[in-house]
């Protein structure tokens, strides 16, 4: 079964956290994104698809390229 973009990006969001030692406030506060839409962007149900410009913030929160990110 093929698993849907989403949910491997919330799955990636959730390791580079736990690697990193973060929150998901502190990566919130990082990203300068609401605390709410990255737990959202992070949820294991029903993950929303992550628009362009989240995808750099959480980029540079985690200190790599937006290609870096989507690396799953």
């Amino acid at each position: 079964m093929k698993i849907p973009i989403n949910h491997k990006f919330a799955k990636r969001l959730r390791e580079l956290r736990e690697k990193f030692g973060y929150s998901q406030l502190e990566v919130s506060n990082l990203a300068e994104i609401s605390y709410k839409h990255y737990q959202d962007l992070e949820s294991k149900e029903n993950p929303p698809i992550a628009k362009l410009d989240y995808i750099e913030k959480l980029a540079k929160a985690f200190k790599m390229t937006p290609s870096k990110l989507l690396d799953f």
